[in-house]
């Protein structure tokens, strides 16, 4: 009657509470980590990324969104393994506090939780497809443009006396002293036509330009023939406008959008003979199995969060009381390493060869069947025992 509606009712609500709280806990326990693991690599990251201002000359403002843009690809890459840690670590916690005998008690059996975990899984699946597909390249472009747009606004810095400078494209610079009031002495500069000898000089700033202004010396111009011109001066200018530095300012295939990716391949589908630029992208059948390198980590790579997910869930199959619990647990935790690994090493075998292509597609979905198939046979087997 009225009354057994109500029941029903009231058992589906609990039962939802009862999931919403334990889907709560993984991603607040996902957040808390990943954030904390994304700003602890994001540092160490920085550090290393210093070079940009200390060797290639670039401002520390552009070092800032240099390096600030690299937290989503950062986030990206720990977000499988926090994700797993994630699910492992709340399973075990509620198991060794007792909490999960609430589920028990409330007639949630143990393949409910795991159909719950995977459906979690597929919402950050989407997420990493977004954020390797979408998000990742845009930054990554966009954190590069800065470099390639910048001049050379640490360039005192970079020089050092008695060295030979030749971090600026096309110039070597060597000078001999610096003085405390940030003038030189016995400058030498050398580019592609010209080499210039001044006893002293300095650079200047006049309206955002910067300029090197040398006093008594000697410029020696070199002819396309061979032969060579040369001059005495009192003072002149260099400027250093039309220098940049040696980074590599041509955009790396992980900075290319994925439509242009996908458009490339099928052009080279159509017609391989086809050498073409699509969005500065060579597109050509050199660059084939980067391509799909790239394609297959940004659109199927994430597929593993779902295998992850069911391997992570499969804490809950024994209880804190059974022999072996903790040698159990050890084992669910480094297989779900080993499939980590193993797929960043498949990822790295894909490319021209279909047979590495097949290997690299077929193994997590196979693995999650596999998987699945075995957890329903084990507690159908429970259940008839």
């Amino acid at each position: 009657g009225i009354y057994g509606i109500y029941c029903q009712k009231l058992k589906i609500s609990m039962k939802k509470i009862i999931f919403n709280n334990l889907l709560k806990e993984i991603l607040l326990f996902f957040l808390i980590s990943s954030l904390a693991l994304t700003l602890i690599v994001w540092v160490i990251q920085a550090v290393n990324y210093l070079d940009i201002v200390t060797e290639d000359g670039h401002s520390f403002k552009i070092y800032f969104f240099f390096t600030l843009l690299s937290l989503p690809k950062i986030f990206s890459q720990t977000m499988p393994f926090i994700f797993f840690l994630s699910i492992f670590y709340i399973i075990s916690d509620f198991e060794d506090k007792n909490q999960l005998l609430i589920y028990w008690i409330h007639g949630i059996n143990k393949l409910q939780i795991v159909n719950k975990i995977i459906q979690l899984s597929l919402l950050f699946l989407l997420v990493q497809i977004i954020f390797s597909s979408i998000i990742i390249p845009y930054t990554q472009d966009k954190s590069r443009s800065f470099i390639r747009n910048s001049n050379l606004d640490f360039f005192p810095n970079l020089i050092k006396p008695k060295k030979f400078i030749d971090t600026v494209k096309n110039l070597t610079i060597f000078i001999e002293k610096k003085n405390i009031d940030g003038s030189y002495n016995n400058i030498l500069l050398k580019d592609n036509s010209q080499i210039i000898v001044a006893k002293k000089g300095g650079i200047v700033i006049e309206n955002d330009k910067k300029k090197f202004v040398l006093e008594n010396g000697k410029i020696i111009k070199v002819n396309e023939n061979g032969t060579s011109t040369s001059f005495n001066f009192k003072t002149t200018q260099f400027d250093l406008e039309g220098y940049s530095s040696k980074t590599i300012k041509t955009p790396k295939i992980q900075e290319i959008p994925t439509i242009h990716l996908i458009k490339c391949v099928n052009n080279l589908f159509k017609n391989t003979n086809t050498n073409i630029d699509i969005k500065n992208l060579k597109c050509n059948t050199s660059f084939l199995k980067n391509i799909y390198q790239e394609l297959f980590k940004r659109i199927y790579l994430p597929i593993y969060i779902i295998l992850l997910g069911l391997i992570s869930s499969l804490t809950i199959l024994r209880s804190k009381n059974t022999r072996g619990y903790l040698f159990f647990r050890i084992k669910i935790f480094l297989t779900g390493i080993f499939f980590l690994i193993m797929s960043d090493i498949l990822l790295n075998f894909t490319g021209n060869k279909t047979i590495y292509n097949l290997l690299f597609l077929i193994m997590p979905i196979f693995s999650f069947l596999l998987i699945y198939q075995i957890l329903i046979l084990k507690l159908n087997f429970k259940k008839q025992r």
